[in-house]
Protein backbone atom coordinates (compact mmCIF):
# COMPACT_ATOMS: atom_id res chain seq x y z
CA UNK A 1 0.00 0.00 0.00
CA UNK A 2 1.28 3.33 -1.40
CA UNK A 3 2.01 5.83 1.70
CA UNK A 4 -0.95 8.53 2.14
CA UNK A 5 -0.32 12.04 0.77
CA UNK A 6 0.48 14.54 3.17
CA UNK A 7 -1.96 16.94 4.27
CA UNK A 8 -1.91 20.32 6.13
CA UNK A 9 -4.44 22.65 7.57
CA UNK A 10 -6.68 23.96 5.03
CA UNK A 11 -6.25 28.36 5.23
CA UNK A 12 -8.30 30.80 5.60
CA UNK A 13 -10.18 28.95 8.53
CA UNK A 14 -12.04 30.34 10.58
CA UNK A 15 -14.81 28.08 11.80
CA UNK A 16 -13.80 24.46 13.61
CA UNK A 17 -16.84 22.52 14.81
CA UNK A 18 -15.14 19.14 16.98
CA UNK A 19 -18.17 16.48 17.62
CA UNK A 20 -17.07 13.83 20.12
CA UNK A 21 -18.86 11.28 22.14
CA UNK A 22 -18.13 12.05 26.15
CA UNK A 23 -17.08 14.97 28.02
CA UNK A 24 -13.28 14.53 27.77
CA UNK A 25 -12.81 13.26 24.18
CA UNK A 26 -12.23 16.02 22.58
CA UNK A 27 -8.90 16.97 25.20
CA UNK A 28 -7.80 13.21 25.20
CA UNK A 29 -7.99 13.69 21.02
CA UNK A 30 -7.14 16.77 20.11
CA UNK A 31 -6.64 19.32 23.22
CA UNK A 32 -3.36 20.70 22.59
CA UNK A 33 -4.62 21.28 18.94
CA UNK A 34 -7.91 22.89 19.63
CA UNK A 35 -5.61 25.53 21.64
CA UNK A 36 -3.45 25.61 18.69
CA UNK A 37 -6.50 26.65 16.70
CA UNK A 38 -7.93 29.49 19.10
CA UNK A 39 -4.73 31.05 19.70
CA UNK A 40 -4.99 30.94 15.27
CA UNK A 41 -7.98 33.33 15.40
CA UNK A 42 -10.41 30.08 14.55
CA UNK A 43 -13.55 30.04 16.76
CA UNK A 44 -13.78 26.82 17.84
CA UNK A 45 -16.93 24.81 19.21
CA UNK A 46 -18.28 21.59 20.66
CA UNK A 47 -20.57 18.58 20.47
CA UNK A 48 -20.90 16.07 22.87
CA UNK A 49 -23.41 13.48 21.78
CA UNK A 50 -23.83 11.06 24.97
CA UNK A 51 -24.61 12.34 28.68
CA UNK A 52 -21.27 11.00 30.30
CA UNK A 53 -23.07 8.93 32.57
CA UNK A 54 -21.70 5.67 32.59
CA UNK A 55 -17.89 6.43 33.17
CA UNK A 56 -16.94 5.42 36.87
CA UNK A 57 -15.97 2.50 38.93
CA UNK A 58 -17.87 4.46 41.94
CA UNK A 59 -20.74 2.17 42.85
CA UNK A 60 -22.00 4.86 44.88
CA UNK A 61 -22.16 7.65 42.15
CA UNK A 62 -25.44 7.91 40.13
CA UNK A 63 -25.60 8.35 36.44
CA UNK A 64 -27.57 11.47 37.13
CA UNK A 65 -24.12 13.10 39.64
CA UNK A 66 -22.22 11.88 37.24
CA UNK A 67 -23.57 13.15 33.98
CA UNK A 68 -23.72 16.58 36.11
CA UNK A 69 -20.20 16.42 37.10
CA UNK A 70 -19.08 15.57 33.47
CA UNK A 71 -20.63 18.35 31.87
CA UNK A 72 -19.22 20.79 34.23
CA UNK A 73 -15.77 19.52 33.99
CA UNK A 74 -16.59 19.70 30.29
CA UNK A 75 -17.12 23.45 30.37
CA UNK A 76 -14.12 24.04 32.61
CA UNK A 77 -11.88 21.86 29.87
CA UNK A 78 -13.41 23.73 27.00
CA UNK A 79 -12.64 27.36 28.57
CA UNK A 80 -9.51 26.31 29.27
CA UNK A 81 -8.58 25.48 25.99
CA UNK A 82 -10.67 28.68 24.58
CA UNK A 83 -13.72 26.82 23.62
CA UNK A 84 -17.25 28.93 22.76
CA UNK A 85 -20.68 26.71 22.73
CA UNK A 86 -21.03 23.30 23.55
CA UNK A 87 -23.68 21.50 22.61
CA UNK A 88 -24.93 18.32 24.81
CA UNK A 89 -26.83 16.25 22.77
CA UNK A 90 -27.57 14.24 25.45
CA UNK A 91 -28.17 10.45 24.18
CA UNK A 92 -27.25 7.90 26.74
CA UNK A 93 -24.27 7.06 27.62
CA UNK A 94 -22.73 3.37 26.59
CA UNK A 95 -25.59 2.66 24.21
CA UNK A 96 -24.52 5.21 21.10
CA UNK A 97 -26.21 4.07 17.44
CA UNK A 98 -25.07 5.91 14.19
CA UNK A 99 -28.64 6.32 13.82
CA UNK A 100 -30.72 8.66 11.07
CA UNK A 101 -32.03 10.77 14.45
CA UNK A 102 -28.16 11.09 15.48
CA UNK A 103 -27.16 12.03 12.18
CA UNK A 104 -29.71 14.80 11.48
CA UNK A 105 -28.73 16.17 15.10
CA UNK A 106 -25.01 16.38 14.06
CA UNK A 107 -26.11 18.05 10.69
CA UNK A 108 -28.22 20.56 13.00
CA UNK A 109 -25.17 21.74 14.44
CA UNK A 110 -22.82 21.77 11.22
CA UNK A 111 -25.70 23.86 9.48
CA UNK A 112 -25.76 26.27 12.39
CA UNK A 113 -22.24 26.67 13.51
CA UNK A 114 -20.94 26.39 9.59
CA UNK A 115 -17.54 25.32 10.18
CA UNK A 116 -14.52 25.31 8.18
CA UNK A 117 -13.42 21.98 9.61
CA UNK A 118 -14.72 19.35 11.55
CA UNK A 119 -12.75 17.32 13.84
CA UNK A 120 -13.93 13.54 14.52
CA UNK A 121 -13.76 10.35 15.82
CA UNK A 122 -12.55 7.67 13.92
CA UNK A 123 -15.57 5.35 13.04
CA UNK A 124 -13.09 1.99 12.60
CA UNK A 125 -12.40 -0.37 15.46
CA UNK A 126 -8.54 -0.58 16.03
CA UNK A 127 -6.75 -4.05 15.76
CA UNK A 128 -3.25 -2.78 15.51
CA UNK A 129 -2.85 -3.90 19.45
CA UNK A 130 -3.40 -0.51 20.37
CA UNK A 131 -5.33 -0.99 23.91
CA UNK A 132 -8.02 1.52 22.96
CA UNK A 133 -9.82 -0.45 20.13
CA UNK A 134 -12.60 1.58 19.85
CA UNK A 135 -15.32 2.72 22.44
CA UNK A 136 -18.83 1.93 20.43
CA UNK A 137 -19.68 5.65 21.23
CA UNK A 138 -17.28 6.92 19.55
CA UNK A 139 -17.61 4.81 16.38
CA UNK A 140 -20.64 5.47 16.31
CA UNK A 141 -19.83 9.19 16.84
CA UNK A 142 -17.39 9.14 13.98
CA UNK A 143 -20.02 7.31 11.53
CA UNK A 144 -22.65 9.89 12.44
CA UNK A 145 -20.54 12.69 11.95
CA UNK A 146 -18.90 11.68 8.68
CA UNK A 147 -22.38 11.03 6.88
CA UNK A 148 -23.37 14.69 8.31
CA UNK A 149 -20.24 15.66 6.83
CA UNK A 150 -20.85 14.29 3.64
CA UNK A 151 -23.46 14.54 2.52
CA UNK A 152 -26.35 15.52 4.54
CA UNK A 153 -24.91 18.98 5.70
CA UNK A 154 -23.95 19.77 1.85
CA UNK A 155 -27.79 18.99 0.57
CA UNK A 156 -30.71 21.00 1.36
CA UNK A 157 -32.75 17.71 0.65
CA UNK A 158 -31.21 15.60 3.22
CA UNK A 159 -33.15 16.38 6.71
CA UNK A 160 -35.17 19.18 4.56
CA UNK A 161 -36.81 20.09 7.74
CA UNK A 162 -33.39 21.25 8.90
CA UNK A 163 -34.03 23.98 5.79
CA UNK A 164 -37.62 24.40 6.03
CA UNK A 165 -38.62 24.61 8.98
CA UNK A 166 -35.47 25.43 11.17
CA UNK A 167 -34.17 27.76 8.57
CA UNK A 168 -30.53 26.16 8.76
CA UNK A 169 -28.93 26.40 5.13
CA UNK A 170 -26.74 23.39 3.80
CA UNK A 171 -22.93 23.96 4.43
CA UNK A 172 -19.80 22.26 2.77
CA UNK A 173 -17.65 21.34 5.71
CA UNK A 174 -13.55 21.46 3.61
CA UNK A 175 -12.04 19.85 6.02
CA UNK A 176 -12.07 16.17 8.50
CA UNK A 177 -9.41 16.13 10.91
CA UNK A 178 -10.33 12.28 12.49
CA UNK A 179 -8.57 11.56 15.92
CA UNK A 180 -7.21 8.22 17.04
CA UNK A 181 -6.15 6.89 13.12
CA UNK A 182 -4.02 4.08 12.47
CA UNK A 183 -2.43 6.12 9.57
CA UNK A 184 -2.24 10.09 9.86
CA UNK A 185 -1.80 12.40 7.19
CA UNK A 186 -1.19 15.41 9.37
CA UNK A 187 0.93 16.42 11.66
CA UNK A 188 0.63 19.77 13.94
CA UNK A 189 3.47 21.12 16.24
CA UNK A 190 1.91 21.33 19.84
CA UNK A 191 4.97 22.27 21.57
CA UNK A 192 3.39 25.67 22.29
CA UNK A 193 0.24 24.40 23.46
CA UNK A 194 0.72 21.06 25.22
CA UNK A 195 0.22 22.52 28.30
CA UNK A 196 -2.83 24.10 27.99
CA UNK A 197 -3.99 20.78 26.28
CA UNK A 198 -2.79 18.89 29.29
CA UNK A 199 -4.19 21.41 31.83
CA UNK A 200 -7.51 20.82 29.91
CA UNK A 201 -7.31 17.48 30.71
CA UNK A 202 -6.69 17.81 34.15
CA UNK A 203 -9.77 19.60 34.54
CA UNK A 204 -11.86 15.81 34.01
CA UNK A 205 -10.76 15.54 37.70
CA UNK A 206 -13.41 12.55 38.04
CA UNK A 207 -12.01 11.05 34.99
CA UNK A 208 -8.21 10.96 35.50
CA UNK A 209 -5.52 10.19 37.89
CA UNK A 210 -3.38 13.22 37.67
CA UNK A 211 -0.33 11.16 39.02
CA UNK A 212 0.74 9.64 35.76
CA UNK A 213 -1.38 11.88 32.83
CA UNK A 214 1.07 14.13 32.46
CA UNK A 215 3.93 11.96 31.87
CA UNK A 216 1.12 9.43 29.69
CA UNK A 217 0.29 12.32 27.49
CA UNK A 218 3.44 14.04 26.95
CA UNK A 219 5.17 10.48 25.97
CA UNK A 220 2.26 10.16 23.05
CA UNK A 221 2.67 13.57 21.58
CA UNK A 222 6.69 12.61 21.78
CA UNK A 223 6.55 9.34 19.94
CA UNK A 224 3.96 11.18 17.45
CA UNK A 225 6.20 13.49 16.40
CA UNK A 226 10.18 12.53 17.11
CA UNK A 227 9.71 10.44 13.54
CA UNK A 228 7.92 14.03 11.98
CA UNK A 229 11.13 16.07 13.16
CA UNK A 230 8.67 17.75 15.59
CA UNK A 231 9.34 17.40 19.49
CA UNK A 232 5.40 16.98 20.79
CA UNK A 233 2.98 16.89 17.85
CA UNK A 234 -0.65 15.16 17.16
CA UNK A 235 -1.30 13.29 14.70
CA UNK A 236 -4.57 12.98 12.03
CA UNK A 237 -6.11 11.79 8.95
CA UNK A 238 -7.24 14.86 7.22
CA UNK A 239 -10.04 14.51 4.54
CA UNK A 240 -10.42 17.82 2.30
CA UNK A 241 -13.25 17.64 0.67
CA UNK A 242 -13.97 20.02 -2.29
Amino acid sequence: MSPLERHELIAPLERVLVVVSHPDDAEFGAGPTIALLVRAGARVDYVVTTDGAKGTEDPSVTPEQLSTTRRAEQRAAADILGVSDIVHLEYPDGYLEPTLELRRDITRQIRRFRPDLVIAQNPQRRLDHNPYIGHPDHLATGEATLASVYPAARDHLNFPELWTDEHLEPWKVRQVLLTGVEEPNLWLDVAETFEAGLAAILAHTSQVDPEDIEERMRERARLVGEPQGIGLAQAFLSIQLT
